[in-house]
């Protein structure tokens, strides 16, 4: 197991997390609909505790986890909130934001699972359940995404 690794790679998917659960928290702000702040709420929440488990896993190698998002996940917030002011469908634009921060977040996982043989089994077990769970979780914004744009025709 080689811990700078780990580090850096958990410190990597803890930054995308909380840029996640900040994103998800600002769509549940700007939605009118309250099964979509309900959903977007649901969602951020999930992402707290998937930091949590993160900083879990690092706090217990006596390491420092990431306290922050990144610059790109501010930038991509702000954007959405411009898009959705501009938007005729707000809540449509939203789950776009939504869906493409998501799908860059699996990536990040896929990414980092290909270094499985350097990372501990627990931490390995932790990210394919939280890659499996932001994957369910694209499908449903495409879901989502296609209900929004065809109410709005």
């Amino acid at each position: 197991m080689d811990t700078i690794k780990t580090e850096r790679y958990l410190n990597l998917l803890l930054e995308k997390t909380y840029d996640a659960q900040r994103g998800y928290s600002n769509a549940a702000e700007v939605t009118e609909r309250v099964q979509l702040k309900n959903w977007f709420a649901k969602q951020g929440a999930r992402r707290t505790l998937f930091a949590a488990s993160l900083t879990g896993e690092l706090k217990g190698m006596n390491k420092t986890p990431e306290l922050d998002g990144s610059f790109t996940g501010d930038m991509h917030r702000g954007w959405m909130n411009i898009k959705a002011a501009m938007s005729p469908n707000t809540d449509e634009s939203i789950l776009e934001e939504c869906l493409t921060g998501d799908q860059s977040a699996v990536k990040e996982y896929d990414l980092v699972l290909e270094h499985k043989k350097v990372l501990p089994p627990t931490v390995v077990s932790i990210l394919e359940t939280q890659k499996d769970e932001i994957q369910a979780t694209v499908n449903k914004v495409k879901t989502l995404e296609n209900f929004a744009h065809h109410q709005h025709l």
